[in-house]
């Protein structure tokens, strides 16, 4: 901290102060730089001192101190004006505004002396000659906080009328207030049409379009554009998060969190302020925020989450039901302070309202990850249709009622095939369970309890094998042997599940050798026996998976001949029975997997697709979205990129509520990459989003999730949304991993977040981002990317400012460019390095012999170049690096750099351009814009060392050769705007007389 010696150096840390983060430590150095101030004894210097701190005040949690220092301003105003200087007496005038807006902010103020102070800013306004503008807008601001509407639409419509002046606020600022009384009005889209010059960044400030992102969230929830609620959200926090004085727009964020399923990132917000529940500097932000906290626990509670920790103010554990009351009973409490005050009982009933507001959609997919700040994981809310069992309203109770209705309704379900059969029988053991635990008599038949034990073995899976052949000898003993076979043979199935597949080969022998003897016999049916043949078809498939390289084509044969036997049973027959024709629609499937394994793909996606119709054809539309995923992937290898595209949506239809969420992640994921492949970006990053959040709810955050993100990251940097970009990417880094995602998803996280944050002029953190990928590419056999991470990064460095690290970094880009033998990358760092020299050090000779050493690096590569297209793109790049000399030649010139005089450089400069114009000239219609820059150049040139002549001669060459161009063509017609202007000023100083 460097000692205040003088005037100049109290200004100096005045603004190096204005230039940290708001907060405490921000507003005490004012205090202390104030104190210094006084130890001058400059009047102005006082004046100054005093203003900082007001301004960092009012942009602090501490807005209550700022009317002591006001107070302190506004005596020497009155007492001593000439001490204020032209800056001084404006921004005086200006605070008037922040004093009023800082008085409805704290209760203790009575109204009285607000509406005082309206005058006597009204007063002093007028003496000033200032329009009432500025005073019309302080009185709305305080008629709309007391809820007298009638007042507040007069002093809006006063307002409006005024001349705009230089003491009315910023047009962003402005149209933010009209907004948001459009929107408190209930006209959303009035206020959203307010805001739009703002949120598009027209008009912006020091917290706009903060509070305008803020204040659209909920207009747009609830005008349906979910989309740019969305995006509003994840630009606007990023724009909130760092600023302690935007309390009641960060309460904004966590309301909408709240209201849109996001409850889980509210947490995670909360959990980023603890301060917020406590600060009291600005009761008005502070009764915002509790109010929201209250409705934010009140839904956890509601969604049966009370219980669930959370965060709160320091000093104790928080669950949402004891956080509920204390923030409500808080919120209350200040309410009532400024009810007091006002007179009204409207701030009461305003938070009221806000505290009960409900939802306004179920689910909005935000796009970032979880932090991991919230205690919690919120419940996916719809319920699936078809979800639990289907028995008849009040069959759900236990005991021997229940369970007949139980039985059929299982029975059905698992005779159609549906979905939900095997919890359908799950409901009949737990019901029977029920009625023998009472004492009651059971009406479970052997034939009945196979068949829970069958289901029963269906939901374990590989450890199923004993239920399995518990369920085969209750089939015997119900009287089934045809039933009896075909469990022994699922049993037989799930050794193969197991890999135990010789093991399940010899188990399905018994089973398929008796099944046919006792079809033919007329013992059992058409069911039983295709079971049994599809079981044996599945282990033998499951052989030819098992063996990879070295599958036999015996196997494979035996393999199809198992699987056509499973038609050729059930053909004829499969309109009468549901599990036939699933039978054969499964065995079309099976027939298309072995032809992918013999190298068939056009046959397997044939029969994929044919296996999916069926299902489809079938009624059964849920077992066709394995066959659909399965004929994606087949398509795309096929290069059928529209048939990779429309099996995967038939898929998504197809499954519709019985998906498994991780495989609906998979599938969103497929039709990204697919959609964004084809230029669909929009719809790309949509399907991205509801990828990377289906994955969360299956548990797959990390993995699957992340890789969502990922891609969701690239398709918004590809749409320009940079801050929803950066935000997205920098959620997902901690989840991106070389070991999991490999390195380059790694490097290319990294390398899209530099360059969100390079387009956001955070080029510090830009650098960071690009180092960190270069560091990892480093490794890399191939260095292009490590070289070009390098580039970007140095050049991220010079915007931020850090000269000397961004030498350091073009001299390593550059080494790494000629490592990897690309000379253009190699020319460009040292024209880089060219300019910053010349920038930084102020070092005229050393920036021209980088400048030349580029120039002589891209001849010698245009001289070796081994093809034409090759030497075509190195000769531009060589014009390219002329016009940058000529173009550095002048700026050495003109910052009085040189030690020789400006002609001299000037006919260099003329001479690089002519290089430049040799360079670009048999190049063709590809550089002819390029020439005729040069070319202008060069004329400005001449013009300059009085060749009038020569100046317009060039200028005419460019309007040939521009001449026939369509008007539609922006660039011709600026060229050509260019030489007319030129021509018309060297024909115009010819045209001055001459002096003696």
């Amino acid at each position: 901290m460097s000692p205040i010696t003088d005037f100049d150096s109290l200004r100096r840390a005045m603004g190096e102060n204005s230039e940290q983060p708001e907060g405490p430590a921000r507003n005490a150095r004012a205090e202390h730089l104030l104190l210094e101030a006084e130890k001058l004894n400059i009047p102005l210097a006082v004046i100054e001192a005093l203003g900082h701190q007001l301004k960092v005040y009012n942009y602090s949690s501490e807005k209550g101190k700022m009317f002591v220092p006001f107070a302190r301003l506004l005596r020497m105003w009155d007492e001593r004006p000439e001490d204020f200087d032209e800056y001084e007496t404006h921004a005086l005038h200006w605070v008037f505004k922040w004093m009023s807006a800082g008085m409805l902010g704290q209760p203790h103020i009575p109204l009285a002396s607000i509406e005082k102070w309206l005058g006597e800013m009204e007063h002093r306004y007028r003496l000033a000659g200032h329009s009432e503008r500025a005073v019309r807008s302080a009185e709305f601001s305080v008629a709309a906080h007391v809820g007298d509407m009638s007042r507040a639409e007069r002093a809006y419509t006063a307002w409006l009328a005024a001349d705009r002046d230089t003491m009315a606020d910023c047009h962003a600022c402005e149209l933010h207030g009209q907004g948001w009384w459009q929107a408190h009005n209930g006209r959303d889209e009035e206020a959203l049409e307010l805001w739009r010059p703002v949120l598009e960044g027209e008009f912006t400030c020091a917290h706009e379009p903060h509070t305008a992102l803020a204040s659209s969230l909920l207009p747009l929830l609830r005008l349906g554009r979910a989309d740019e609620a969305r995006a509003h959200h994840l630009r606007g926090f990023r724009l909130v998060r760092p600023m302690e004085s935007m309390r009641g727009a960060y309460a904004d964020h966590v309301e909408f969190c709240t209201l849109s399923g996001n409850e889980a990132r509210a947490l995670e917000l909360l959990a980023e302020r603890p301060a917020y529940f406590t600060d009291e500097g600005h009761p008005r932000s502070k009764l915002d925020f509790l109010s929201v906290v209250t409705l934010l626990m009140d839904r956890l509670t509601e969604l049966g989450l009370g219980g669930s920790q959370v965060p709160g103010p320091a000093g104790r554990t928080w669950t949402a039901a004891e956080l509920a009351p204390h923030a409500r009973a808080q919120a209350l409490a200040l309410a009532a302070r400024f009810d007091e005050r006002n007179g009204t009982e409207y701030v009461s009933e305003r938070a009221r309202a806000r505290m009960a507001r409900r939802p306004l959609v179920d689910r909005l997919p935000l796009g970032v990850r979880p932090s991991g700040a919230s205690p919690i994981r919120v419940p996916e809310r719809p319920v699936s249709p078809g979800a639990g069992t289907s028995a008849e309203p009040g069959t759900e109770s236990s005991g021997d009622v229940a369970l007949p209705a139980l039985l059929v309704e299982a029975r059905r379900m698992s005779d159609t095939l549906q979905p939900h059969a095997v919890e359908a029988w799950a409901a009949v053991a737990r019901a029977a369970e029920e009625a023998e635990a009472a004492g009651g008599d059971t009406v479970l038949e052997p034939r009945d309890r196979a068949e829970i034990a069958d289901h029963e073995a269906m939901a374990l899976g590989p450890g199923a094998t004993g239920l399995f052949e518990r369920a085969a000898e209750l089939y015997a003993e119900a009287g089934d042997p045809g039933e009896a076979l075909a469990a022994r043979a699922r049993a037989a199935y799930v050794h193969a599940l197991a890999g135990r597949v010789d093991e399940a080969l010899a188990a399905v022998t018994g089973p398929h050798e008796e099944i046919l003897v006792l079809y033919a016999a007329g013992g059992t049916g058409l069911r039983q026996t295709a079971s049994v043949l599809m079981a044996r078809a599945r282990i033998l498939t499951r052989r030819v998976h098992a063996a990879g390289e070295d599958l036999e084509d015996a196997a494979l044969e035996e393999a199809v001949t198992a699987v056509r036997a499973v038609l050729a049973l059930v053909e004829g027959h499969t309109g009468e029975d549901v599990r036939l024709a699933a039978r054969a629609a499964e065995a079309q499937a099976m027939l298309g997997e072995l032809a992918g394994h013999a190298g068939d793909v056009e046959t397997a996606a044939d029969l994929s697709a044919r296996a999916a119709g069926a299902f489809v054809a079938a009624g059964l539309p849920w077992f066709a979205v394995e066959y659909e995923a399965r004929l994606a992937q087949l398509a795309h290898h096929l290069g059928d990129v529209d048939g990779a595209e429309r099996a995967l949506r038939a898929a998504l239809e197809h499954g519709g509520p019985y998906l498994e969420p991780v495989g609906r992640a998979q599938l969103h994921l497929q039709l990204a990459e697919v959609t964004g492949g084809l230029g669909r970006v929009a719809e790309a990053a949509d399907h991205a989003l509801e990828a990377a959040h289906w994955a969360d709810e299956a548990g797959e955050g990390p993995t699957l999730g992340a890789w969502a993100r990922h891609q969701l990251g690239g398709f918004l940097l590809r749409r320009g949304r940079w801050a929803e970009a950066a935000e997205v990417l920098e959620s997902v880094l901690p989840d991106v991993t070389a070991g999991t995602h490999g390195e380059g998803a790694v490097v290319q996280a990294l390398w899209w977040l530099g360059d969100c944050l390079g387009e956001l002029d955070e080029h510090r953190a830009a650098a960071e981002r690009r180092l960190q990928a270069a560091e990892i590419a480093r490794h890399w056999p191939e260095q292009q990317d490590h070289a070009t991470l390098a580039h970007l990064a140095a050049s991220s460095l010079e915007q931020a400012g850090l000269t000397d690290e961004a030498e350091r970094a073009y001299a390593r880009a550059g080494e790494l460019w000629r490592t990897a033998g690309d000379a253009p990358g190699l020319v460009r760092s040292l024209r880089a390095r060219a300019w910053l020299t010349l920038r930084g050090e102020a070092d005229p000779d050393g920036a021209r012999a980088l400048m030349a050493d580029a120039v002589e690096e891209c001849e010698a590569a245009v001289d070796a170049a081994p093809d034409g297209e090759t030497r075509a793109r190195l000769t531009a790049e060589l014009g390219h690096t002329h016009r940058q000399f000529a173009d550095l030649l002048v700026r050495v010139e003109d910052g009085g750099a040189a030690d020789d005089d400006g002609e001299t450089l000037f006919e260099e400069a003329v001479a690089a351009l002519e290089r430049a114009i040799a360079a670009f000239a048999p190049l063709g219609p590809d550089t002819l814009r390029d020439r005729s820059r040069a070319e202008l150049a060069a004329a400005w040139l001449e013009a300059d060392l009085g060749r009038p002549a020569d100046a317009a001669a060039r200028a005419r060459a460019v309007l040939t050769a521009h001449g026939e161009a369509p008007e539609e063509d922006e660039a011709a017609r600026s060229l050509r705007g260019e030489a007319e202007r030129l021509l018309n000023t060297v024909t115009e100083e010819k045209r001055e007389p001459v002096e003696n």
